[in-house]
């Protein structure tokens, strides 16, 4: 089954905020999108703690439940079995190209896809106001669009490789 990874610093905040939008966005798209699993991690993560109340409190006003997730640093084998990994900011990917042998081919900014005006970087909310992670969530909202078109555009060339 393939898979996105959504990464932040300690996934506890962005990542996993990122990875339930674009589940909930990949849910309502035809398959074979509606498959793809979205899992989160982070390049500085404990393994097993729960979101912040914020993000919890932030994805509660758009509908979706935070409430469960747990934690998990980034691993090579995560990587590896990736369709795309999805970065808060460009220290992150630097910290994966660095981590990783050999890094993900498709390593890419949560917002890649936004026109060139935007800002591609989503700031960290944590330890500040809940407006701040509504920031982020509005920021990662914002991007899904353009992320399910090139996840889109992945699973053919995917799909294309296998069957060449």
């Amino acid at each position: 089954m393939p898979y996105v990874l959504v990464v932040c610093t300690a996934n506890i905040c962005r990542s996993p905020m990122g990875a339930a939008l674009l589940r909930h966005a990949l849910a309502a798209a035809p398959e074979p999108l509606r498959s793809v699993e979205v899992l989160s991690a982070g390049v500085a993560a404990r393994q097993g703690d729960p979101a912040t109340d914020y993000s919890v409190a932030a994805l509660k006003k758009v509908g979706l439940d935070l409430s469960r997730h747990r934690s998990q640093p980034v691993t090579q084998e995560l990587l590896d079995n990736a369709l795309a990994v999805l970065v808060m900011t460009e220290s992150h990917r630097a910290s994966i190209r660095f981590m990783a042998q050999p890094p993900p081919e498709n390593l890419l900014l949560f917002r890649e896809f936004m026109p060139p005006s935007s800002r591609r970087e989503i700031a960290d909310p944590y330890g500040g106001s809940i407006s701040g992670y509504e920031a982020a969530r509005d920021e990662l909202v914002e991007a899904i669009p353009g992320l399910v078109d090139f996840l889109g555009r992945a699973l053919k060339k995917r799909d294309s490789k296998a069957a060449g």
